[in-house]
């Protein structure tokens, strides 16, 4: 039965169904209709990159959150076991360390049979990629399992092996950007695009940060103060946009699972903000700041020592190079000997996990004054409702605790660097610069028991605000960061200290970048991956080196007018990914850059076409199509070294050529500014 059809009023005579006529109001459904077509067209144009943004951000809160929750249910039920096998010290000690050995020896084994580069923390690796350096399949979707499996394993031995997940997330979420990067290539058929791709990588490094610390503006700062020398303003908002969108999905997440009632911090504190801090402290936080400053320096300095030492050493070089395993099963008996309970681990508190440190760590209350005239028995199990207790035992003070924690946890943590499996470094020395805070504070709330008196106010000291000071002072000096400061902020809802913990960052800063690299650099060097070394604030003289002073003159340029012959075994002789291409042999005129791939490619499709006897040169090549790249940017023999390095780390450069007069004369690479840069650092002694 054919359909009936009729003419809508106003339309030009196109038909439509008579049933569509007789629908109530037509007119308000056309204009709804249109403004949803007009918001789907909007919503889902290909070419816009904010909504792998959202499903980065969302994926990336998604993924930590279940993480979270799965560890969290194992830890608990290693807590039940070691808590109902029995009183035998045998079978107690054996649930304490059989447990994690089992785990990490697991996660180094699985994760590095997969691939070697999954372990480790991952960040040293993305900063060097984000330089514009290709690292071969370090960012493909394979690794991204391996990651998972291995860092939940480390994850889930809680504080024994005392770790965190902050780089391997950066690094699982760099991966999940490149690879929704290659999506969206698919997706819009454009050609590949390095500058997208690294925008997408920018932005995947600040919602690895966001999401484990739901903390979106310090997890967009630190990201770039890590990861980058020079920020792009166009990479700001897309950075800022998937760390929110994966930050509110994280707390979200943990809202619809009872977790929380509403959006709050992870480590809440309840500071007063009438008077949260009175002139006279600022003093006392400065010092804080300068005394986490040299500790940093001396972290940094054995962190890196104790990896070149292993590396050197022929047994421990050996064991990490044919049984990984084997090395992480031996460490991990180790620290969970020294951290089991009823043992030492009874005066570092070795029953609370990562976050329960923190909880404790930020208490308002002053422990030395609370146990001043009592010491409070150490109780079988941790008191949910005062986990402070674990910190005082009737053995040794509040004061002798936390530096017994200090003097452990110091080497301990440098043990726990060395494992090769994926695990986060961050979030031990938070916790760490938030110990040496307490201990601070505590000795200043027994100094001034009655607190400072300014103005004909008193002011209490409160030891958990030096302890929120420690932490970012100590984490953001051994990371080179200013940005801990406000990641302290957001993680405890509070900024009332703001002044005093930005001071005490700042004195950090300046004493531990003065004098040792930062943690991931140390790593960078440690592993020898391609790097800058930095020469800004250094007085080394750059600006009076030129190009002309460390340059590499030996160049093998390609002419126009050169015999194919002789071009065929320059190929062949070299291994170089570029040739100059100069008009002529005699002239040396720099025109333009030859890839070696293109330039195989060509000489092996034309060989054919040429006849018997004929000479043809490289110009009959690329008349006949070999592309060429024209020399957008170049060296001057007069260029000095500062503007060369300014160029390399502004521009992710690898290699530029320098000419004098137009003439090529050399070339210069990250190998010959190192090595500049080096002599200046180190001068030879004369001879």
């Amino acid at each position: 039965m054919e359909e009936i059809v009729g003419l809508r009023e106003g339309s030009p005579r196109k038909p439509v169904p008579l049933q569509e006529l007789w629908r109530p109001c037509p007119r308000i459904r056309r204009n709804i209709q249109g403004s949803l077509e007009w918001l789907k067209e909007r919503l889902f144009r290909v070419g816009e990159d904010w909504y792998f943004l959202v499903a980065l951000g969302v994926l990336m809160a998604l993924i930590s959150y279940a993480m979270n929750f799965a560890i969290g249910r194992v830890v608990r039920a290693h807590k039940w076991l070691y808590r109902e096998i029995g009183d035998g010290h045998l079978l107690r000690y054996l649930s304490w360390t059989v447990y994690p050995v089992a785990l990490l020896s697991f996660s180094s084994g699985f994760s590095q049979s997969i691939t070697p580069s999954s372990g480790g923390s991952g960040i040293p690796e993305v900063k060097t990629i984000l330089t514009g350096v290709i690292l071969e399949d370090y960012l493909d979707i394979k690794n991204f399992g391996a990651k998972v499996v291995g860092l939940s394993c480390t994850l889930a031995t809680g504080s024994t092996i005392f770790l965190g997940k902050l780089g391997p997330f950066v690094h699982l979420s760099v991966m999940i950007a490149a690879y929704l990067g290659r999506v969206r290539t698919k997706t819009v058929g454009e050609p590949e695009n390095k500058t997208k791709e690294m925008e997408l990588l920018a932005a995947g490094a600040a919602v690895g940060v966001a999401t484990v610390f739901a903390a979106p503006i310090s997890g967009v700062l630190f990201s770039i103060e890590v990861m980058s020398s020079h920020f792009s303003v166009w990479d700001y908002w897309r950075g800022f946009f998937a760390a929110t969108c994966g930050a509110f999905m994280f707390h979200l997440l943990a809202v619809f699972n009872s977790e929380q009632e509403t959006i709050t911090s992870i480590y809440k504190t309840s500071f007063p903000v009438d008077i949260p801090f009175d002139l006279p402290e600022i003093f006392f936080f400065v010092a804080l700041g300068a005394i986490c400053g040299i500790l940093s320096c001396g972290y940094n300095y054995c962190q890196r020592t104790s990896l070149f030492f292993l590396k050197a050493n022929g047994f421990t070089s050996k064991l990490l190079a044919t049984s990984k395993p084997l090395y992480s099963a031996l460490a991990a008996v180790v620290l969970a000997s020294i951290t089991y309970p009823p043992g030492v681990g009874r005066f570092m508190a070795s029953r609370l996990s990562m976050s329960e440190y923190l909880e404790t760590l930020f208490d308002n209350n002053s422990w030395a004054l609370m146990t001043k005239n009592s010491s409070p028995p150490w109780s079988a199990e941790p008191d949910p409702q005062n986990l402070w207790l674990e910190w005082c035992h009737p053995q040794m003070t509040v004061f002798g605790t936390l530096v017994f924690f200090l003097v452990m946890k110091f080497w301990m943590l440098i043990l726990a660097t060395t494992i090769p499996i994926p695990a986060g470094y961050f979030l031990p020395i938070f916790v760490y610069g938030a110990a040496i805070g307490r201990l601070f504070g505590e000795v200043l709330s027994l100094a001034f028991p009655e607190g400072i008196v300014a103005g004909g106010k008193v002011s209490p000291i409160m030891p958990g605000a030096y302890a929120l000071a420690g932490a970012a002072a100590f984490s953001g000096a051994v990371t080179h960061t200013l940005s801990t400061a406000l990641l302290a902020f957001e993680v405890s809802g509070q900024i009332v200290h703001a002044l005093p913990v930005l001071m005490a960052v700042l004195a950090a800063n300046a004493i531990c970048q003065s004098y040792q690299p930062s943690f991931y650099d140390g790593t960078i060097i440690v592993k020898k991956l391609p790097y800058l070394p930095w020469i800004r604030g250094r007085k080394i003289g750059s600006h009076l080196v030129t190009v002309g002073h460390f340059m590499n003159c030996t160049l093998t340029t390609l002419a126009k007018d050169m015999p194919l012959e002789e071009v065929i075994k320059v190929v062949i002789s070299t291994d170089v990914t570029q040739y100059p291409l100069v008009e002529t042999t005699e002239s040396q005129v720099l025109v333009g850059i030859v890839k070696r791939t293109h330039l195989v490619q060509s000489l092996h499709t034309d060989s054919a076409s040429w006849a018997p006897g004929q000479q043809p040169c490289l110009q009959d090549i690329l008349a006949n199509g070999c592309p060429t790249q024209p020399v957008t940017l170049q060296l001057s023999t007069e260029t000095s070294l500062h503007e060369t390095h300014n160029l390399f780390e502004l521009l992710n450069l690898q290699l530029l050529f320098v000419t004098s007069r137009g003439r090529a004369v050399g070339s210069v690479s990250w190998v010959e500014l190192k090595k500049a840069i080096s002599t200046l650092t180190n001068p030879p002694a004369p001879k």
